[in-house]
């Protein structure tokens, strides 16, 4: 179970209870960890996954032949429905650190930039 959720990024929920909607949006799953004292969150668009809150995964397909997760408890069931692959997930967090390492290369260079104006800088 931790294997397949922990590769999810950003999806679409669904919350039933007894067949009943109780709760629906979209997040990013956050963490997926087992702990007995801790219970699943969702809240702000992101997810925090306790394994401990279910007590089995179906993975099922749709009609239009996209995967999806039902974590199920007794009669309560939350539907995972990914919005994103793995793949497309690891080359947006491949894009992000591009980004930051050169902003921060940038930030650097300003400032080495500043500080030699400063030492050539001649007193009054």
């Amino acid at each position: 179970m931790r294997r397949l959720l922990a590769d999810l990024g950003r999806v679409r929920y669904i919350y039933t209870q007894d067949g009943e909607l109780r709760s629906e949006g979209e997040g990013d799953v956050m963490e997926v960890f087992a702990n007995p004292r801790r219970s699943t969150l969702v809240a702000n668009h992101t997810l925090y996954l306790n394994l401990y809150s279910f007590d089995y995964l179906e993975l099922k397909q749709s009609p239009q032949q996209e995967t999806y997760f039902d974590l199920v408890q007794e009669g309560n069931c939350l539907r995972l429905i990914p919005l994103s692959t793995p793949m497309q997930e690891r080359q947006e967090r491949s894009l992000n650190v591009s980004a930051i390492e050169a902003m921060m290369e940038q930030v650097l260079s300003a400032r080495w930039d500043a500080e030699i104006d400063d030492d050539s800088a001649e007193p009054f």
